[in-house]
């Protein structure tokens, strides 16, 4: 079984239309969603979920002003600055400074300080026409997004050994955070997608120093390459002088942006056309 991480350096490069495509082409595979900060990859999938599951992202903490006495102890052992006093003197927490470990709880001798676990996180087991898509949802400003993209990618791994898939595709997050490790982590191999734009090439450079501490296969496509061939020649001497394979040069068609409002790829909306080919061609390469 090979896992597959695709990846981006930035958002908006065409990196999960590329990954819906390649489902059109794959056989026995199953995908994961791990962009689970802002999932989208199942707006393409339409997938009908089979399983819910919450996902704690941790503690929401509160403090019972009856029983507090204002002694300031939780302030003062609160490392993360998350505690503070009002004018009149009133104990309260800023819910986003606070990191949830509960030590002010602890050390409350009123026990006017209480937590509830986070649970406004959820993922997915789901059915679509490509097969099994292991996907999730955050709730807004909540934490933990590495850890939600480790448990989806465990899920994805278990299905695909108990009906011996041949492969897992993972359409990774953009950028460098906790997300995009958690994705690198354990993967085979990644495809890189890169936009032909001067942020498009430095935040793939980034992230291409990430990958490399991993020690990972990778190859990259160039998509949208036909806006700015200058930067593409930037790009193509950067993948050369990092070892790293351009498997294809993928044009800017309006025919993509019709085929998404559809809810279809572009190898399903257009079977015959160039794009499409050359989705087949990259997929060739990615299986040897």
């Amino acid at each position: 079984m090979k896992e597959i991480t695709i990846l981006s350096g930035k958002g908006g490069t065409g990196k999960t239309t590329i990954a819906a495509a390649l489902a059109s082409v794959a056989k026995n595979a199953v995908y994961c969603d791990n962009d689970v900060d802002a999932a989208d990859l199942h707006l393409l999938f339409n997938p009908t979920i089979q399983e819910k599951y919450d996902f704690s992202s941790g503690w929401a903490v509160s403090i019972d002003s009856e029983k507090c006495n204002a002694c300031s102890l939780c302030l003062q052992h609160c490392r993360f600055d998350a505690i503070h006093q009002h004018d009149n003197g009133e104990i309260y927490i800023n819910s986003l400074q606070c990191e949830g470990c509960r030590l002010c709880e602890r050390v409350c001798p009123n026990d006017a300080i209480s937590s509830i676990e986070n649970t406004s996180n959820h993922w997915f087991i789901s059915n679509s026409r490509f097969g099994t898509l292991v996907h999730a949802e955050m709730g807004p400003g909540e934490e933990n997004s590495g850890k939600l993209v480790s448990q989806v990618r465990k899920k994805a791994k278990e299905i695909s050994q108990n009906f011996n898939g041949d492969f897992i595709i993972n359409d990774g997050p953009p950028g460098i955070g906790c997300a995009t490790i958690a994705s690198l982590s354990g993967t085979n191999l990644v495809l890189l997608v890169i936009e032909p734009t001067k942020s498009g090439l430095h935040d793939a450079v980034r992230l291409v120093e990430l990958i490399n501490s991993f020690n990972i296969e990778t190859y990259a496509v160039i998509n949208k390459f036909d806006i700015n061939k200058e930067v593409v020649n930037e790009i193509k001497t950067f993948l050369n002088e990092s070892n790293i394979p351009l498997l294809a040069q993928i044009p800017f068609d309006e025919k993509m942006v019709e085929a998404m409002t559809l809810g279809q790829t572009i190898v399903e909306y257009q079977p015959e056309s160039e794009i499409t080919e050359i989705i087949k061609t990259v997929w060739k390469r990615l299986m040897n």
